[in-house]
């Protein structure tokens, strides 16, 4: 079996798209989203059209939870709040009940996905070095637990002195150890890297594979701007920062 995991689509639908034309190569059984289709861009629906067209298991993201009413835009900067102000506006009654009844995990055959940490899923932790993540592992059994949130693509594994990170790319796991990997973003890179980011999961030769797909970045800014966004939504698009 093959799995892709996606996450943090943020309104980018030039990116959903080119990554969903990225992941046909792979043929992959299902697609997991975990989570956060909307915010900061805008095209909010036509990604949620997307996503329920293409993916078999969508977790809520802090993002996904503001737009559709959720506590958590009082927590969000000025950027993200008037980003979800403004999402909130636009979405249709459709997808704003779909979205407020996502889960906050999954179970998958031998590994957990969630969109921000397994310790503690809806109070949005940000898994952003290997202190972060050592504690993780004691919240969940599986042999590797899939992330996103921090827009970072980052592999972390559980030694017996602690925690370490491990360079991503293609990593053939180790049945004897355990693993955090967070799959990036798709709509909202801040590696540095622009391009969308996701995760292939070969599941029979027990290997992950880190993808990089580059989309028609210039014509997601200018949706933004033309739906009067703040500015910084579009230029940190082209720097992936």
């Amino acid at each position: 079996m093959t799995t892709v995991l996606l996450s943090d689509i943020h309104g980018n639908l030039e990116a959903l798209q080119a990554t969903l034309e990225a992941t046909e190569k792979y043929r992959p059984e299902r697609i997991l989203c975990l989570g956060d289709i909307v915010g900061y861009g805008a095209s909010p629906n036509e990604c949620l059209d997307l996503v329920r067209k293409h993916c078999q298991v969508v977790l809520l993201g802090n993002h996904d939870a503001a737009a559709s009413g959720g506590p958590e835009i009082a927590r969000f900067n000025i950027h993200a709040r008037v980003a979800a102000e403004w999402t909130s506006r636009v979405l249709t009654r459709e997808h704003r009940e779909f979205l407020q009844t996502l889960p906050l995990t999954y179970e998958g055959d031998g590994f957990l996905c969630v969109h921000a940490s397994p310790a503690m899923p809806r109070d949005w932790e940000y898994l952003l070095d290997r202190f972060d993540a050592e504690p993780q592992f004691a919240y969940f059994t599986e042999s590797i637990c899939f992330i996103g949130h921090t827009h970072q693509p980052a592999i972390f594994t559980a030694d017996p002195g602690g925690c370490r990170s491990l360079p991503v790319g293609s990593l053939a796991l180790d049945p004897q150890r355990r693993y955090i990997a967070n799959v990036g973003s798709v709509g909202q890179p801040r590696d540095r890297d622009p391009r969308s980011c996701f995760v292939v999961y070969h599941h029979a030769a027990n290997r992950i594979e880190y993808v990089r797909v580059p989309y028609a970045v210039e014509v997601a800014q200018e949706k933004i701007r033309a739906a009067r966004l703040p500015e910084v939504l579009a230029t940190r698009l082209a720097t992936g920062e």
